[in-house]
């Protein structure tokens, strides 16, 4: 398969995230084609998480080693799931589910937006499905992982200057791993994310 194109812009119209956006320190979104628009945005995000780079999982662990130390939360790894989680086709989460390290806070058939709060910030995830106009003037199906951040205090500030070039580069690295997984058949999938 050809690598897939990822391109930064600007967080999707009318979705979910975007009313975060008001207030908020940081934020992006990275898109590519979709090759799976029949997926729900929740197997999307399964199946992106089930895919992580390594190379992204070490920098996670690397992480939370460090944050402990400043009194931020070991948040684990992005992609585990507890064994209860494990269980679950993407259709029986529900809003409140943990997934990985976030909190499901909306769920609908075309957006799966997550969380994660400390006292120092907020953190919220989305990944979304859209249409987009294409170079042949046709609608193309298209999927957008967005992340907003408001800060919260000076500690929550030293963070997100240290990890958002980590970030930079990891967003778009998961989306590129996800629509890879997605591209392939389903039998070839992992129907979760490594616990």
């Amino acid at each position: 398969m050809n690598t897939p194109q990822i391109t930064e812009a600007p967080l999707p119209e009318a979705s979910r995230i975007r009313l975060a956006l008001p207030g908020a320190d940081f934020a992006d979104c990275y898109v590519a084609a979709d090759p799976a628009p029949g997926l729900s945005p929740m197997q999307a995000w399964l199946d992106t998480v089930a895919c992580t780079p390594a190379w992204t999982r070490l920098l996670m662990a690397w992480r939370n080693r460090l944050v402990r130390l400043v009194g931020l939360k070991d948040l684990g790894g992005i992609g585990e799931l507890d064994a209860r989680a494990r269980r679950k086709t993407a259709a029986e989460f529900r809003v409140g589910d943990r997934v990985g390290i976030f909190d499901i806070r909306h769920l609908s058939e075309d957006e799966v937006l997550m969380g994660q709060d400390d006292r120092h910030l907020e953190v919220q995830v989305s990944l979304c499905k859209r249409q987009r106009l294409g170079a042949d003037g046709r609608n193309e199906p298209v999927i957008a992982l967005g992340t907003v951040v408001h800060i919260h205090n000076p500690l929550g500030r030293a963070y997100m200057g240290l990890i958002t070039p980590f970030h930079r580069l990891i967003a778009p690295a998961m989306l590129r791993a996800g629509v890879r997984a997605m591209s392939r058949p389903q039998a070839d999938r992992s129907p979760h994310a490594p616990g």
